[in-house]
């Protein structure tokens, strides 16, 4: 197979094979050469219907016409030029009409990009020191991202990679998820010196875990009790649901924003962005530093560009309902063959847990059964369907599915669950 003599090279040149942890899974992980629409295409010849959607970002599927007509425009006029453009201009425009809450804003090349920008602008901005986190919650790979609780305890985090100082987890706080007692419990204890609370909306790096209880309203109501920001970090969640953010279909408004993946039309993107006097804290004009060299980038925003004007004009109805049937095929499929499986979904957004319990937290997704759903994810691979390969991952609809697609997956799905 050509896949595997391809990945015996990578070996040699990436750790593991790879360049980000999440594509290694053994034995071998496929190898894709080419996607269109809703499928996407392995170096051996097979065909898959996608649902990872390289991640969340490709919604409108793979090589949207439109879009790739406007990427090769802007290669024939350069590529790179070091100073601002018009297309950035345009871009930022599209999302502050769309969002309310972001009134200025940078761009990035990346989600943790921009949750790095965005906790280090409010501690610029308020003057405080801690960042309180939900445990589970994801926002990119850099210091005070990668923290979590260490023993189920609601104190400082610890590292969850080597290379992050003890002197780091001890700026980090971090609380439970759906949990208002755990975040009370620490605002009463270090609510003067908590700079911000971050979060998903959603989570969805550890699964689909919807918000409950009016959790959201309530770290609104309770980071302006303490005059601490609220970050939410929508690289997922941001024109996922409809062309707006999660926040404003919510209507919980935050002080800071993060977007990505789907602003950017599967090119590398990242903004950070919000009320005008926070962000004027950032330089040249304040004095909390941030730069990038790709940062706004012509071929990213003309991508980012061709993808929301798209956007736009479409109906969420289609890919939420799309989702609808999906989940309601695979729950007949497990109830009738009595599987110890629940879904979680929102929106386009839906995750198959193997878990008795319904997740609704970090500790019970942690529960599920993630050698079942490697077996599945298997098993669905030779059915030439292809899902995220994690239990903790997320599964996407794109504009691109149609009914067959719906068809073939609820079928795949019934001869692999029978299976396990």
């Amino acid at each position: 197979m050509k896949s595997e003599e391809l990945f015996n090279e990578a070996l040699k040149l990436f750790p593991m094979g790879v360049n980000s942890p999440v594509r290694y899974y053994s034995p071998v992980p496929v190898m894709f050469s080419q996607g269109k629409g809703s499928k996407i295409m392995d170096v051996d010849g097979n065909e898959y219907i996608d649902y990872s959607l390289g991640f969340g970002p490709m919604i409108l599927g793979h090589a949207n016409d439109n879009v790739i007509s406007k990427i090769k425009d802007q290669l024939d006029n350069g590529i790179l030029f070091g100073s601002i453009t018009e297309n950035e201009i345009e871009l930022g425009k599209i999302i502050k009409n769309a969002i309310k809450s972001i009134n200025k804003m940078r761009f990035t090349n990346s989600g943790t990009e921009a949750t790095m920008h965005a906790i280090r602008l409010a501690r610029g901005y308020t003057g405080k020191k801690y960042i309180l986190k939900m445990e589970g919650g994801y926002h990119g790979s850099h210091d005070y991202a990668l923290i979590k609780s260490g023993s189920g305890t609601m104190t400082f985090g610890v590292p969850s990679s080597a290379g992050v100082p003890d002197e780091v987890s001890k700026t980090v706080l971090v609380g439970q998820y759906n949990d208002k007692e755990s975040i009370e419990k620490l605002f009463k204890e270090f609510g003067n010196d908590i700079a911000a609370v971050i979060t998903e909306p959603v989570l969805g790096n550890i699964g689909v875990i919807n918000p409950g209880n009016d959790f959201l309203k309530f770290l609104r109501e309770i980071t302006i009790k303490y005059s601490s920001l609220l970050i939410f970090d929508e690289v997922i969640t941001g024109f996922r649901f409809a062309f707006k953010g999660y926040q404003d279909i919510i209507n919980v408004i935050p002080d800071i924003t993060t977007l990505g993946k789907i602003i950017g039309g599967g090119a590398p993107v990242g903004m950070f962005g919000g009320r005008e006097d926070i962000m004027d804290k950032i330089s040249p004009g304040g004095n909390v530093y941030e730069a990038g060299t790709f940062s706004g980038n012509p071929l990213t925003m003309s991508a980012g560009i061709a993808t929301m004007n798209i956007l736009k004009n479409k109906n969420y109805d289609y890919i939420n309902n799309y989702a609808d049937k999906l989940v309601n095929g695979l729950n007949e499929i497990i109830e009738e063959n009595k599987i110890n499986a629940n879904i979680n979904k929102c929106y386009s957004m839906f995750q198959l847990f193997f878990n008795d319990k319904k997740v609704n937290s970090y500790n019970i997704a942690r529960l599920s059964d993630a050698g079942k759903f490697k077996k599945m994810f298997e098993l669905l691979l030779k059915e030439n369907i292809y899902l995220p390969p994690s239990q903790f991952e997320t599964e996407f609809i794109s504009f691109a599915h149609n009914n067959d697609d719906l068809n073939n997956t609820v079928n795949a799905f019934s001869r692999v669950l029978k299976c396990l």
